[in-house]
């Protein structure tokens, strides 16, 4: 089951919208046309997170259970902290642990680091802490808290072996080249009722199963927020061609994950938690790249409004 939760996410992705070519700005066009899966090939692993049949059986090896359990079930075991329906696992998926969609291990070992997001130094701490802002659309766990120290744990003990400050292989999502094509929304959204949509819904709102969130929305007032890194079409787009369809990753076109990824972001989600009161200033200040369709007009919609809880 924790497989298809982390699918569902996956999918997600799969959705960026547009109201056309033109509207998107020029630099994400490539300028040269390229195989459709040049640049998505999987990664080789160079590490090897231990099984979870590994855990010991003691006080640590508790506090890295949990930190599991919180990876994978979010909202459950870190309730206070959760604003949404989604779980860690839908973006990383395996627990964390799978290659090519953005690994716990793979990030341990690289902080304390300099982020261009919020211009200064992170720990690995306050890193985890942005998660819960703006991913599970929360708030920021003390660092302190009994569920900060159980991530910790958990990815401290996942990344056990691997050398400190090397990127290795299978970090983060897999580079793609520019789309041939400006991304489309109405491509988009043929791709996400052809590949994503039998998951995610036909709304994109997931699905629920004895009363759990296994396929997590993709936009709308109970997925991530315009703070999140995944609304920005190139990591959503790299995140759904490397792993989406769930189990089937690398299986769509560079085109096609674009599209989709696209067709996914050009829907309202929750507001950014930086909103200065407008939305043009915040995307000054905040979102000024043009993978970013926050304050965008799209389908004659400026984007960045939000979507309220409900």
């Amino acid at each position: 089951m924790n497989r298809l939760r982390f699918a569902a996410l996956a999918s997600t992705l799969c959705l960026a919208a547009c109201s056309g070519a033109g509207d998107l700005p020029a630099n994400i066009v490539a300028a040269a046309p390229s195989p459709a899966t040049s640049s998505a090939k999987p990664q080789a692993t160079a590490f090897t997170p231990p099984p979870e049949s590994a855990i010991p059986n003691d006080e640590f090896g508790k506090q890295i259970e949990l930190g599991r359990k919180i990876f994978t079930e979010t909202a459950k075991y870190a309730p206070g902290y959760v604003g949404n329906q989604l779980n860690c696992e839908n973006c990383h998926l395996d627990a964390g642990r799978l290659a090519g969609s953005g690994p716990l291990w793979g990030a341990y070992s690289m902080y304390p680091a300099y982020r261009a997001k919020n211009h200064h130094v992170n720990t690995f701490t306050e890193r985890l802490q942005g998660c819960f802002m703006y991913s599970m659309n929360g708030k920021a766990p003390p660092a302190d808290s009994a569920e900060m120290v159980a991530l910790e744990t958990y990815a401290y003990w996942m990344s056990q072996g691997e050398p400190v400050g090397k990127e290795l292989a299978g970090r983060g999502y897999p580079k793609l080249a520019k789309p041939v094509q400006a991304p489309d929304f109405a491509r988009g959204e043929q791709v996400f009722k052809r590949d994503c949509a039998l998951c995610h819904g036909p709304d994109g709102q997931g699905q629920m199963a004895a009363g759990k969130m296994v396929f997590p929305p993709l936009w709308g007032p109970q997925s991530f927020n315009w703070g999140a890194g995944m609304h920005e079409v190139d990591k959503a787009a790299s995140f759904i061609k490397a792993n989406m369809p769930l189990g089937r990753g690398n299986t769509l076109t560079e085109q096609d994950a674009w599209d989709a990824a696209y067709f996914m972001n050009a829907h309202e989600r929750p507001q950014d938690p930086r909103y200065a009161g407008n939305v043009a200033q915040t995307r000054a200040k905040f979102h000024d790249t043009p993978q970013s369709l926050y304050g965008v007009e799209v389908n004659g919609q400026v984007l960045g409004q939000g979507s309220a809880a409900h």
